[in-house]
């Protein structure tokens, strides 16, 4: 399992945000569509009837974000506070018009603008036709079932994230 961008690869499995557990709200991208999953969320939009996927309410590193997560952290420890994980939503945009979808993050502290920047275009570039859909599905989930270990590094994220978008 590994985290690139705003995408979680588990094996073969692309998931936007973390891989969800139990009922917790997720999303997960497939070669039939995007599926919603979790306890107060479902569905399935084929990609043939999505128009767009945009991220929003991403948490992206800034000094500024780090001190507030810290600040929080010792707060939440310190003082016995609940245990909420942050969130953000994926707007999925079909003929029936915008659905947003909860999706837990996978990055504690946030994502970097450059990984941001690319994921963004990457979630356009699926909604861009059937060749390129599967193509870079197939490129992201085969990547996940090759790799071994956790998260790679920054740079070989955003690599990753590169290629994805040119394939």
């Amino acid at each position: 399992m590994a985290m690139v961008g705003l995408f979680w690869i588990a094996e073969g499995d692309v998931y936007v945000g973390a891989k969800p557990s139990g009922l917790a709200a997720g999303v997960r991208l497939t070669p039939e569509g995007v599926v919603a999953l979790g306890d107060k969320q479902g569905g399935l939009w084929p990609w043939e009837d999505v128009h767009a996927l945009v991220a929003r309410d991403v948490p992206v590193k800034s000094l500024k974000r780090n001190v507030g997560v810290l600040v929080d952290l010792a707060l939440t420890v310190g003082l016995g506070g609940g245990d909420e994980a942050p969130t953000m939503t994926l707007r999925v945009s079909d003929a029936g018009g915008d659905t947003d979808l909860t999706v837990y993050t996978a990055a504690a502290t946030g994502y970097s603008q450059a990984e941001y920047e690319l994921s963004r275009e990457l979630l356009s570039r699926l909604t861009q036709g059937a060749g390129t859909l599967l193509t870079t599905l197939a490129a992201m989930a085969e990547w996940g079932r090759r790799h071994e270990g956790g998260t790679p590094r920054a740079a070989e994220r955003e690599n990753l994230l590169r290629t994805w978008t040119e394939s």
